[in-house]
């Protein structure tokens, strides 16, 4: 468009400075490297593939409103744009962070236009995630009318983060971190265009594709650090990460890779694997999780996976946590990483944590059910006159100290919540009960008396 002011010609006696011609703009390498068509993507095969779901819905010419959701740097944004090429939409961007009511509301009319113009508009929308309900409601009637076609991108659970009338409207696409192979590939991709091998030995290469952690973006930005030192030679490990720090270890103590570890180092330890076990643990602190809310959870695995099996775990997890809060970071944190090896070799059972959800079960359904009245104390007259405490056998008196009477309400028939595992302590518990068991059933038949 022509400046609004072209016909404000400058004066004949002023004489403008010759300018000197301005220096074109640096272009991040993640930015030169974008790929221009589908095929050039690295990694995602699992949706860009011929069978896979986009490979199928541009063959098929019917392309439907996405969620992409994945960790950063693997592609999201570039997947939606070049979606949006090889479908002949118009494509919009924009990001839940910067974008109100009022901007969402102008990027519909404009795609109403253009619809009315013939042609469609595909919307990505970065972070989708972080707009609320009623702005995610916001979309559903443009999405169902045609105005757009939406192309949401979250690296947070769809399913908590979205909500449901959304989510019943597009298709979510899993898109996953990008493994060694797919960041050595790459990183021959970023020589080429800069025109020269990196000078890295074998071990620092290797271990500079660890360092972006599966993320392809910041592979790129740690190759241009690399690429602008002055050196001739060939840098070591050593070198390396000296000159270079470690990306962080991707963690959200408040979303779902809170979750994810803190449930994968739950299983390790109920699958009995110490050294899985042991690297979660590692994870989560690593990830700088607060170590009193996983001497909580370590404390809840040893109540919930091992229980009475082995009773001394609990104590163990209770010492480590005091030990903790006494040694505080990092001393304490090898309490804690002894308590996850003992709970992992710990015989298994949960035995006492089903029996007592079954009881909360029960007690929830009969509420209202009075104790047996034999069982109940009688302080007052009336109390006796109504038959508290008559005929309760005092258990001390009877023979072996039982006395094997109904403790249940009377309306219930007996359940039975509580079947020990034949493994650790339990092996002793579960003979206990099949002894008090079978005495009972002698005293109920009158035998032994």
């Amino acid at each position: 468009m022509a400046d609004l002011f072209d016909h404000l010609a400058e004066p004949a006696h002023v004489q403008t400075p010759s300018q000197p011609e301005p220096k074109a703009a640096h272009r991040p390498l993640a930015d030169r490297l974008r790929p221009q068509r589908l095929n050039e993507v690295i990694g995602q095969e699992q949706v860009l593939g011929p069978d896979a779901p986009l490979g199928a819905m541009l063959e098929a010419g019917s392309l439907s409103s996405l969620i992409l959701w994945g960790p950063p740097g693997v592609g999201k944004t570039t997947i939606a744009r070049l979606l949006a090429d090889a479908s002949d939409l118009a494509f919009v961007q924009v990001s839940a962070i910067f974008t109100g009511v009022a901007d969402l509301k102008k990027v519909f009319e404009a795609a109403k236009l253009r619809r009315g113009q013939g042609r469609a508009t595909l919307l990505f929308v970065d972070e989708i995630h972080r707009f609320n309900k009623a702005q995610q409601d916001g979309f559903l009637p443009h999405m169902e009318d045609g105005t757009i076609l939406l192309v949401g991108a979250t690296t947070e659970n769809p399913s908590f983060e979205l909500n449901a009338a959304l989510l019943s409207r597009a298709q979510v696409l899993v898109l996953t971190r990008l493994d060694l192979s797919d960041l050595e590939r790459l990183a021959q991709r970023a020589e080429q265009e800069l025109g020269r091998a990196l000078p890295l030995d074998g071990a620092a290469r290797e271990t500079l594709l660890e360092m972006a952690d599966g993320d392809g973006r910041a592979l790129l930005n740690l190759i241009e650090q690399v690429a602008a030192w002055k050196t001739d030679t060939r840098l070591g490990v050593e070198a390396l990460t000296t000159r270079l720090m470690k990306r962080a270890a991707k963690y959200d103590k408040s979303g779902e890779e809170h979750y994810n570890l803190i449930s994968a180092l739950h299983k390790s330890v109920r699958g009995s694997d110490p050294d899985a076990a042991l690297y979660w643990l590692g994870r989560m602190l690593v990830g700088g999780e607060d170590p009193r809310y996983l001497a909580r959870r370590i404390t809840r695995m040893a109540v919930e996976d091992i229980g009475l099996a082995d009773p001394q775990a609990q104590t163990i997890c209770l010492h480590a946590w005091e030990t903790y809060e006494r040694l505080g970071s990092p001393e304490g944190d090898l309490a804690l990483g002894q308590a996850v090896i003992y709970l992992a070799l710990a015989p298994k059972s949960n035995a006492g944590y089903a029996a007592f959800k079954a009881a909360l079960a029960e007690a929830r359904k009969t509420g209202s059910e009075p104790p047996p009245k034999h069982i109940l104390n009688a302080p007052t007259r009336l109390m006796k006159e109504q038959g508290y405490g008559k005929g309760y056998d005092y258990d001390h008196d009877a023979e072996d100290a039982f006395s094997g009477q109904n403790y249940f309400p009377e309306t219930m028939k007996r359940p039975v919540y509580y079947t020990p595992v034949d493994r650790g302590h339990e092996r002793e518990l579960r003979k206990r009960v099949e002894f008090f068991s079978g005495l009972r059933e002698k005293r109920r038949r009158g035998e032994g008396r």
